[in-house]
């Protein structure tokens, strides 16, 4: 198996470095043994990360040593649960997370001295752009070339990559040039053909006929204007109308997780929701959330994540109107079904909504199961939202 022409480009003075593709594309494969070729040059500090990662050595490291193997490099390189250093240029890969169980540990990789390169893989999993700025901006080795190199599978165009470096910078996607600061490289299972099975291709070709828009975004690497499976179809983008009365609803969160406020007025008589998303921030304190909640919703009612007795009672006695939601057996589901009864109205500056609306999908739809991901401010929603419409199972769940 060789390493595809088009990755080359990899050795082009740029700083960024933008590798998309379908399956069957060899783009792990040509970045990992251009990673360890780099490694015989003295001076270079690897850093190679993912969204999370648990176990380098169960997971990356052996991807690795299969690229060592085929450079037929074994003896060049010592091996730890997380590192890989060059015995003799002293180059080293560092393999990291950046969530973790207790938070992230962004802090500790931007701290990290000496980086020359920030590898991203699976960068379509980050999508909080302030975490990218904070190790990118880590990246500073003077004397040598510095590289951040993002790998991933496309999602959909929300994601800060492609607003970033594809619209922002007015390149189209599948591109291979190089503008600017960056270095696009794409490629498909066409550019990799002399290493698959003629089993394999037929799948893929039989895929392109039968399941053509699954085809253009897992095999090609095409973006999508919104996740497969979405929950929700029925919104638009429109000003807020405040119908009645508002009432809020509230997720909390600390470190990886924000905690979100979000303004809800329903139009029962022409069956809409209008939705405001007024903050969704990590890091808040109690008392920085009540001062917020006093300024955005004062005297009016919010409608909480009842996981937090103490964090309401607490609020309450800062001021704010806030009320625990009703949680039990089937509230995850009934709530997505009043919300699917309505038009639901999206503030246009509510972008962390819009965001989650278009990633928020199913995991079992025949279960109806939906992921627990993209859902820190459609969970507020469905509190507020279930609050104050009936709810014939209301008796039944119990407040936990």
């Amino acid at each position: 198996m060789g390493i595809n022409n088009k990755y080359l480009v990899l050795h082009k003075p740029t700083r960024y470095y933008i590798v998309t593709g379908g399956r069957g594309s060899g783009k792990s494969f040509s970045l990992n043994v251009l990673l360890c070729s780099l490694m015989r040059e003295e001076g270079h500090v690897i850093l190679f990360t993912r969204y999370t990662l648990r176990s380098a050595s169960i997971s990356i490291i052996p991807e690795f040593v299969e690229k060592i193997e085929y450079l037929n490099m074994v003896n060049e390189f010592h091996i730890t649960k997380d590192e890989i250093v060059h015995k003799t240029s002293g180059s080293k890969i560092l393999f990291r997370g950046i969530k973790t169980s207790s938070g992230n540990q962004v802090a500790s990789l931007k701290s990290l001295q000496g980086v020359t390169t920030w590898v991203l893989d699976e960068a379509e999993e980050l999508v909080e752009e302030s975490i990218f700025d904070t190790i990118d901006l880590s990246v500073r080795q003077k004397g040598k070339q510095n590289r951040i190199i993002m790998m991933m599978n496309t999602t959909t165009k929300d994601h800060f990559i492609y607003n970033r470096f594809f619209e922002g910078k007015g390149v189209q996607e599948g591109s291979n040039i190089s503008k600017g600061d960056t270095t696009y490289v794409h490629t498909t299972y066409l550019d990799n053909l002399e290493n698959l099975s003629e089993s394999y291709i037929q799948q893929l070709e039989d895929m392109k006929l039968r399941r053509p828009k699954k085809f253009k975004h897992q095999i090609m690497g095409g973006w999508l204007d919104k996740a497969d499976g979405v929950v929700f179809e029925n919104w638009k983008i429109g000003e807020f109308k405040n119908v009645g009365t508002s009432v809020f609803g509230q997720d909390f969160g600390f470190s990886v997780d924000p905690t979100t406020l979000v303004e809800t007025s329903i139009d029962s008589k022409n069956k809409c929701i209008y939705l405001k998303l007024h903050y969704y921030k990590p890091n808040l304190t109690t008392t920085q959330i009540a001062e917020l909640n006093n300024r955005i919703a004062k005297d009016s009612l919010i409608v909480a994540d009842s996981a937090e007795p103490r964090l309401i009672a607490e609020l309450s006695n800062k001021g704010n109107n806030v009320v625990p939601t009703i949680k039990g057996a089937g509230s995850v589901i009934y709530g997505i079904s009043l919300l699917q009864d309505y038009d639901l109205i999206v503030h246009p500056d509510s972008l962390e909504l819009i965001k989650e609306l278009n990633n928020y999908c199913w995991l079992e739809k025949k279960s109806n199961t939906p992921i627990d991901n993209h859902n820190h401010v459609i969970d507020a929603i469905r509190y507020a939202v279930s609050y104050q419409l009936d709810n014939p199972n209301r008796g039944n769940y119990a407040i936990h």
